[in-house]
C-alpha cells in the first residue's frame, strides 16, 4: 500500500488553503453541531424542491460523496492504469470528512434532534461493541 501521508502538495489550491485557514480556528467538537445546523439552515435558504424531496436528496448525496471516496482511494494507490496516482490519502482524509459532514447534514434534515439521535446510537454502538473491562456487567440495552 502506498504511504498515507505522502508529501506531494501538488493538488493544493485556493480552497485548501481557505479550509486551512477556518482550520485555524480550531473549532471544538462542542461547535460541530452547530456548524451542521448552520449548514443545513443555509442548504434550506437555497432549496427550491419540496421537503419531502430534500430529504431524499441529501440522502442520495451520501452516495455521490461515498463514490468520490472511492475515486481518492483509486487514485492514491494508483489502481486506474490510465490516470496513475491522481489523489494523494489527504484527498482521501478530504473526501471521508466530507462523506461524515454529508451525512450529518442528511440526519439533521430528518429531524431536528440530530446531535441526541447520533449519540444514543453512537452509545449503542459502543456498547455492543466495545470491550467491557473483566467482571463489569453488561449495560442495559436503551
Amino acid at each position: 500500500m502506498t504511504d498515507p501521508h505522502p508529501t506531494d502538495t501538488s493538488r493544493t489550491t485556493d480552497v485548501t488553503a481557505a479550509a486551512d485557514a477556518a482550520d485555524a480556528r480550531k473549532p471544538t467538537d462542542l461547535d460541530t453541531w452547530d456548524t451542521v445546523a448552520s449548514l443545513h439552515a443555509w442548504l434550506t435558504a437555497h432549496q427550491t424542491l419540496p421537503p419531502g424531496q430534500e430529504v431524499l436528496l441529501r440522502v442520495l448525496k451520501l452516495s455521490e460523496e461515498v463514490g468520490e471516496t472511492a475515486q481518492a482511494v483509486i487514485g492514491a494507490t494508483g489502481q486506474n492504469p490510465r490516470k496513475g496516482h491522481s489523489h494523494t490519502w489527504e484527498d482521501v482524509e478530504a473526501e471521508l470528512c466530507d462523506v461524515v459532514i454529508t451525512a450529518m447534514v442528511a440526519l439533521r434534515t430528518l429531524t431536528p434532534d440530530a446531535r441526541e439521535v447520533f449519540a444514543r446510537h453512537l452509545r449503542r454502538v459502543a456498547v455492543r461493541s466495545l470491550p467491557r473491562p473483566q467482571g463489569e456487567p453488561a449495560p442495559k440495552a436503551e
